[in-house]
C-alpha cells in the first residue's frame, strides 16, 4: 500500500511542478493563449485536488504505527495545494485586469481622458456657482424691506385717499 502512495507522491511532485510552471506563464500571455493556459491549470489543478484524495485514502488504509508519518507528509502536500492555488488566483487577477481593460478599451489614455473630463466639469460647474451667486445678489438687492404690519396698513390707507382725492 505505500508503495501505491509512493507512487501518487511522485506523480503529486510532477503535476505540481508543471502547474508552478505554467502558474508563471499566465501573466506574461495575452489573449487565447492565455485563456488556454488558465483552463489548462484549472484542470491540472483539479487533478492534483484527486490524486491528494487517493493519497488520503491510502493513508487511512496504512497501519496505524505507520500512519503518523504519511499524514504528516499529507498535511504538507495540502499546505503545497493551498500556496499553488493562491499563487494562480493571483496569476488570473492579473489576468481578469487585463480582460478588464480589454472590455472597457483602457489603452493607458484613460487617465488622461478623465483628467481633461473631470476639469471641464470643474469649470462649468464653477461658471454655473457664479451664475447663481450673481443672481442671489440681483434677488437680495431688489427686494423691499418688509415693514410691521401696522405701516403697510397705513401706508395702504394713504394710497386709498390720494386715489381717492384724485378721482374727486
Amino acid at each position: 500500500m505505500s508503495s501505491d502512495f509512493e507512487s501518487y507522491e511522485q506523480d503529486f511532485a510532477v503535476l505540481t511542478a508543471e502547474i508552478t510552471g505554467k502558474i508563471g506563464k499566465v501573466p506574461k500571455l495575452v489573449g487565447d493563449d492565455k485563456k488556454q493556459m488558465v483552463a489548462n491549470v484549472e484542470k491540472q489543478l483539479e487533478e492534483a485536488r484527486e490524486l491528494l484524495e487517493q493519497m488520503e485514502l491510502e493513508v487511512r488504509e496504512i497501519p496505524p504505527q505507520s500512519r503518523g508519518m504519511y499524514s504528516s507528509r499529507m498535511r504538507s502536500y495540502k499546505q503545497e495545494m493551498g500556496k499553488l492555488e493562491a499563487d494562480f488566483k493571483r496569476s488570473r487577477i492579473a489576468y481578469s485586469d487585463e480582460v478588464r481593460n480589454e472590455l472597457l478599451g483602457d489603452d493607458g489614455n484613460s487617465s488622461e481622458n478623465q483628467r481633461a473630463h473631470l476639469l471641464d466639469n470643474t469649470e462649468r460647474l464653477e461658471r454655473s456657482s457664479r451664475r447663481l451667486e450673481a443672481g442671489y445678489q440681483i434677488a437680495v438687492e431688489t427686494v423691499i424691506p418688509a415693514s410691521s404690519p401696522f405701516s403697510l396698513h397705513a401706508e395702504g390707507k394713504l394710497i386709498a385717499n390720494f386715489s381717492a382725492r384724485r378721482i374727486s
